[in-house]
């Protein structure tokens, strides 16, 4: 219900990406006080937010799925196993 009212209304639609937003710099903030470098800090940080905005969806659109940590893990090994599968050699 959530999401259709958002996606229903501009407002909410602008303070969510806000708020995912914040939470992308904040992620990759504290990469960077873990010692991650720029560019990689910023581009790990917009990823996870990227997996987590369609894990969200996917989790409250497929009735059955109950586990969001789950869905998240799995789209992970997903992009893992698509980036290593089309590395350059």
């Amino acid at each position: 219900m959530r999401d259709a009212i958002v996606s229903a209304n501009a407002e909410l639609r602008e303070r969510e990406l806000i708020k995912l937003a914040a939470f992308a710099s904040a992620v990759a903030g504290a990469l960077r006080d873990r010692g991650i470098p720029e560019p990689t800090a910023s581009v790990a940080a917009e990823t996870g937010v990227a997996v987590f905005k369609v894990a969200f969806a996917r989790w409250v659109s497929e009735s059955g799925q109950p586990d969001l940590p789950g869905i998240f893990r799995n789209l992970m090994a997903e992009l893992r196993g698509t980036l290593r599968d089309r590395a350059p050699v």
